[in-house]
């Protein structure tokens, strides 16, 4: 038993929520330009714990996957028990959003439905292309972004829904990338994912579109908050697609280069992590006033 309860937190894949996902919420706390830090990190293992953690292990039961999946190399394999105790953890945390306010609520309620129908086999969203993006774009997108903004205790501005839009469009760009790996298992499932659906090319191309036109979107939404840590971002974040670009561009969709994908992503997304790691602690003062609290 002590086996199948590691088992089943190897599949929450809990560094992959932290250090991958976290990026729209942190952004959120940003954009809230005010914080209220308590409830800020509480929420913040609510949405990435229960309601992210709960939805991939969900997801993982239906799966069953076998070979590598986005942040697991070898997944083990799941248990009956492991199906509730998922959707035990996503409601759980939908209940104790309750307390943060009615709009908050709501969006983790979205997010919730989509990781739903995403995977279960009643809808399975999963094996649909335009569905399956829609669900991620919303639910691990846009809505972390509105999660980390209510929970620092933000007021809704027009510049939040163009740095939302763009977090999840830059998220969406990597997503299919994963999956290039996990077509085989899609296939005898049924699943057509969009990477099924557009090929190897096509991940290709709507990487650079989908990249390019978010971090144009994010940048806009920044700037009118935050103009030179905007522009550093901006910077920043191109040339970070100059050298995934020249990366993508030379996948060819074999197993070998699974560890280094995922090694590549991990770490494109961890230096977003990072940089609003830092601009939080700098505008919110975490770290004690420092020179930098001008620019923010």
């Amino acid at each position: 038993m002590l086996n199948q309860i590691k088992n089943f937190i190897l599949h929450l894949r809990l560094h992959y929520q932290f250090f991958i996902l976290s990026g729209g919420y942190l952004l959120g706390g940003l954009m809230a330009d005010e914080m209220n830090t308590t409830q800020f990190w509480l929420q913040f293992l609510n949405v990435h714990v229960l309601l992210f953690g709960g939805a991939t292990a969900y997801n993982s039961f239906w799966d069953k996957d076998e070979g590598p999946i986005g942040g697991l190399k070898n997944p083990p394999k799941m248990q009956p028990w492991m199906h509730k105790l998922s959707l035990l953890f996503m409601f759980a945390g939908w209940a104790w959003a309750f307390t943060i306010s009615f709009i908050y609520f709501l969006i983790f309620g979205v997010s919730l439905l989509f990781f739903w129908l995403y995977s279960t086999p009643h809808a399975r969203w999963k094996g649909r292309p335009v569905a399956s993006m829609t669900a991620i774009a919303v639910s691990t997108g846009t809505n972390s972004v509105l999660l980390g903004y209510w929970a620092a205790g933000g007021i809704f501005t027009a510049e939040l829904l163009f740095a939302s839009i763009g977090a999840a469009l830059i998220l969406l760009s990597l997503y299919p990338i994963s999956q290039i790996y996990q077509l085989e298992e899609d296939t005898r499932r049924g699943d057509i994912t969009f990477t099924k659906k557009v090929g190897l090319a096509g991940v290709k191309r709507f990487f650079r579109y989908s990249y390019l036109a978010g971090l144009i979107l994010l940048t806009i939404g920044f700037f009118v908050m935050y103009p030179i840590p905007a522009i550093a971002l901006f910077i920043t974040a191109l040339l970070s697609f100059a050298m995934l670009n020249g990366f993508v561009s030379g996948l060819e969709g074999i197993i070998e280069e699974y560890p280094v994908v995922m090694k590549i992503k991990f770490m494109a997304s961890l230096a977003f992590v990072l940089f609003l790691i830092a601009a939080n602690a700098v505008r919110y003062d975490w770290i004690g006033d420092t020179f930098l609290r001008g620019y923010f």
